[in-house]
């Protein structure tokens, strides 16, 4: 009897292939939901039956060549993270979260020269904001510290920069990964990678800073993310001038999402392999800016540099 009861247990239930199936297809549809696939398909069928549809505008279009592929930034391990564009010296600037270090960079992706930043903590974001000053995001702490350029190489120390504490949501790693500035409306857009994607815009902040009213204004736009952001996170933002809009990168989906002024899609462009002539994806994408030609350069964990030029 016992050993017929242990041949019964060990005898497993016939499941129909049409189970199997069916079960398959859930897993799939779960990992597309995850992803936000089914909303990147709507989008695409969505404004593909628009008449007269039109073209993405500079920020995410496919009309961009890849010049620069995968360079390795010299003297740079890991932990290569923003990226911003300064009109006024026609060259870029990144931030590595460890060591915090501050990198002058040509277009070339070529360092140029590095700045250690001392008291610093887990640099993520920066954004240049016009007269000789950038802002650096730390992630951790929540915090926007504006710095003057330096004239010289050598170390930065925080204690010597005016900083804001943001403290919105829980901070730790899950804080402020990416800023952008808008120099015209003095707006500062900053976004939370996950744990939720939020975007928050501050006015005022230079204003503030060179004497004016202190008038901090904070805005949640989170729900624009909400909305209309199928990205699984943000790890970066920068504004264009140019068109007003917001550029989007998410890390996790390979995308570069474009919202207008007011929240709305644009369009978004893959960033994998394909895309501007890409022979590879992009494999970690940190650092998003664009020059005052419309070009696009990307910076991607561990050490990547990526420039795209704007074609015709």
């Amino acid at each position: 009897m016992i050993s017929a009861a242990k041949g019964a247990l060990g005898r497993l239930p016939a499941i129909s292939p049409w189970i199997w199936a069916l079960l398959i297809l859930l897993f799939l549809l779960y990992q597309a939901h995850e992803k936000r696939l089914d909303e990147r398909l709507y989008y695409w069928v969505a404004t593909s039956l628009q008449e007269g549809h039109q073209p993405l505008s500079a920020l995410a279009q496919s009309a961009y060549r890849v010049q620069i592929e995968a360079k390795p930034v010299d003297g740079i391990g890991n932990n290569l993270s923003g990226l911003t564009y300064d009109d006024q010296r026609d060259q870029l600037w990144a931030v590595l979260n460890n060591p915090e270090t501050l990198l002058a960079m040509s277009k070339d992706g070529d360092v140029l020269a590095r700045y250690p930043l001392a008291g610093f903590q887990d640099v993520e974001g920066i954004t240049y904001l016009g007269d000789d000053l950038l802002l650096l995001a730390e992630e951790r702490r929540q915090a926007l510290v504006i710095v003057s350029l330096p004239e010289s190489p050598g170390q930065l120390t925080r204690q010597n920069y005016p900083s804001l504490t943001l403290s919105l949501g829980d901070g730790g790693n899950q804080g402020f990964e990416g800023v952008g500035y808008d120099r015209e409306a003095d707006r500062l857009f900053v976004v939370k990678e996950h744990s939720p994607r939020s975007l928050y815009e501050v006015r005022g902040l230079k204003s503030s800073l060179n004497g004016g009213s202190f008038a901090l204004e904070i805005i949640d736009h989170s729900e624009w993310i909400e909305r209309n952001v199928f990205a699984t996170d943000l790890s970066s933002v920068h504004y264009d001038e140019k068109s007003g809009h917001l550029a989007l990168l998410s890390d996790e989906s390979g995308l570069l999402i474009e919202l207008s002024d007011s929240g709305e899609l644009i369009g978004f462009q893959s960033l994998r392999a394909g895309f501007g002539g890409l022979r590879k994806e992009i494999p970690q994408a940190e650092g998003v800016t664009l020059d005052d030609q419309g070009d696009l350069y990307l910076v991607s964990e561990p050490n990547l540099f990526y420039r795209f030029e704007r074609t015709p």
